[in-house]
């Protein structure tokens, strides 16, 4: 490995995006999304157009924290960003933006309120106008840290981020805290989301386009910091749920075992399945890749 970043303003990462249609074309959203007191915070979007060899800076620079990166599948300049914003304050640059002409001009697509940002994302495979989108209202003070609020909440779009529309049915009823998300491969109706809430947390399943929701256990640690879901590409009976342990479902969900990856490094943050070889997985975590 050879480090490509370095030389930056900042080098705190959220996510990263490769464009599906042309791997040399990369976006960075700088900022990672996760709440600790020690937070670092970035200045926006970064894209290279030669495999990060050189980098440009193409905006979203206050928006500080950034969860996810996406992509669209055959065209690499509409590329869309869940900015969080600002950790200890409110902002108004924070939301869902998309940009159509590889980041030179970026349109928040869904703001909800200065207290607001989105930290997850995740798109239909097989419809990339459809995409689905995780709302989180948070705060940190110098005395407290505030994990949830009204603000939070799940949103879908069928045309691209031109209208969203609020998804509720069978989620858990009052605030919401941190969710993430996770869209099955194979078949891209059934989703799962990992769900902060005070009493009715774990993780969901949904079969029907994000329509309608049922829990399936508990399973969702340390949401705050976690909250990253995946699912096998070829067969939603297997889900990986990342945490200071590695969680793995044989049953969609149900039931969790976290003996199965063991003798590395804990605290995992970043995890991919190979579309074409379900055994092949890389897991990034507090001690590097694995």
């Amino acid at each position: 490995f050879e480090p490509i970043f370095d030389d930056q303003e900042v080098s705190s990462i959220g996510d990263l995006a490769i464009a599906p249609s042309d791997p040399s074309i990369l976006y960075v959203g700088t900022g990672e999304p996760n709440n600790r007191q020690s937070s670092s915070w970035g200045n926006g979007v970064y894209k290279t157009l030669d495999g990060g060899k050189t980098w440009t800076q193409v905006g979203l620079k206050d928006t500080h924290h950034i969860g996810r990166v996406l992509v669209h599948p055959a065209n690499p300049s509409i590329v869309y960003v869940a900015a969080l914003g600002r950790l200890w304050g409110p902002n108004q640059e924070r939301g869902l933006f998309k940009s159509t002409d590889g980041g030179k001009a970026w349109v928040n697509t869904k703001f909800i309120d200065p207290d607001t940002g989105f930290v997850d994302l995740a798109m239909d495979p097989l419809s990339p106008d459809t995409l689905y989108a995780a709302a989180y209202q948070r705060r940190r003070t110098q005395f407290g840290y505030n994990g949830g609020g009204p603000g939070s909440g799940l949103w879908k779009t069928i045309d691209a981020g031109t209208t969203w529309k609020k998804l509720g049915k069978g989620r858990p009823e009052g605030e919401l805290g941190r969710i993430g998300l996770a869209v099955y491969r194979k078949d891209p109706r059934t989703l799962f989301a990992t769900v902060e809430h005070a009493k009715e947390g774990g993780l969901y399943r949904s079969d029907d386009k994000g329509e309608s929701w049922r829990k399936m256990s508990d399973t969702n640690p340390r949401p705050s910091y976690y909250s990253k879901v995946q699912v096998d590409p070829n067969n939603d009976q297997r889900v990986w749920v990342l945490g200071a342990q590695m969680f793995y479902s044989e049953d969609g969900g149900k039931t969790f075992k976290t003996d199965l990856v063991q003798k590395i490094h804990g605290d995992y943050h970043g995890f991919w399945i190979d579309p074409a070889n379900s055994n092949h997985m890389l897991a990034g975590t507090d001690g590097g890749i694995h």
